[in-house]
């Protein structure tokens, strides 16, 4: 049974809202219209992943940027997975939502490797990882960095974990991230793993782009290339059994 979801490479909003949702709108309903399940979206797309006034931008959990989601992805028939800023008291997380095509919050993720000193001066790291039902297939989410420690793939994957949604903010040169890492974590931990990055330019980082859809067989379903892209792709495949490893079931630790 066909099982398509929409990768979103885009440029960043800067922290203008109007900007995000007419891109989000706009986004969802060209992967409605190509029957996608759901759409993937950067990192901290709101409000902009390289914004200097993350912590006073920052919304909580089930706020107005959540409810103009829900609004979208109601309206066009289309969930969403996307990365956002989210404020808890003191704390600023470095989050993820995914919102369904009716409009209601399916699961929440809190980024749990940060990068960089940047990161880390504004983020509180997460503490834990999470599953969901989307379309009747095991589903998880990663932000970016974590997405390239093996252990965390493991646990996902020892979990029941067959689809893992990235959003990524990805700058130049780490190309390699994109052609080499995700597709080998795919292959080793039995993942389809969509990773969707920005392009173009954000105040002092330039992104890569190189977003990518991979199989667990490292067939990769979908790669786009350092401009705006809207990639759809059908995961329900069968991969080819020949390449399926057993690398869950055969770990030894030492």
């Amino acid at each position: 049974m066909p099982f398509a979801i929409a990768l979103w490479q885009t440029t960043s909003p800067e922290g203008s809202d109007d900007t995000a949702f007419a891109a989000i709108d706009a986004a969802l309903r060209a992967a409605a219209v190509q029957g996608a399940v759901t759409l993937v979206a950067p990192e901290i797309y709101l409000p902009g992943y390289n914004q200097p006034d993350i912590p006073a931008r920052a919304q909580p959990r089930g706020g107005p940027w959540h409810q103009r989601l829900a609004a979208l992805t109601r309206q066009h028939g289309c969930g969403i997975v996307i990365g956002y800023a989210e404020r808890d008291g003191d704390h600023v997380y470095n989050s993820a939502v995914a919102i369904d095509a009716t409009g209601r919050e399916i699961s929440h993720y809190r980024k749990i490797q940060l990068f960089g000193p940047r990161e880390k001066s504004i983020y509180a790291p997460g503490n834990a990882v999470s599953t969901f039902d989307l379309n009747g297939i095991r589903t998880a989410m990663l932000i970016c960095y974590d997405v390239e420690f093996a252990h965390l793939n493991r646990t996902l994957a020892a979990q029941g974990t067959r689809l893992l949604l990235v959003p990524t903010a990805n700058p130049e040169p780490n190309t390699h991230v994109s052609r080499l890492v995700v597709p080998a974590h795919a292959i080793n931990h039995g993942l389809t793993i969509a990773y969707a990055n920005y392009c173009g330019t954000e105040g002092d980082i330039t992104y890569c782009g190189t977003s990518i859809i991979a199989a667990p067989d490292a067939a990769i379903l979908g790669m786009a290339g350092t401009t705006e892209t809207l990639i759809v792709t059908d995961i329900a495949r069968q991969p080819d059994p020949a390449l399926l490893q057993t690398q869950l079931t055969d770990f030894r630790p030492v």
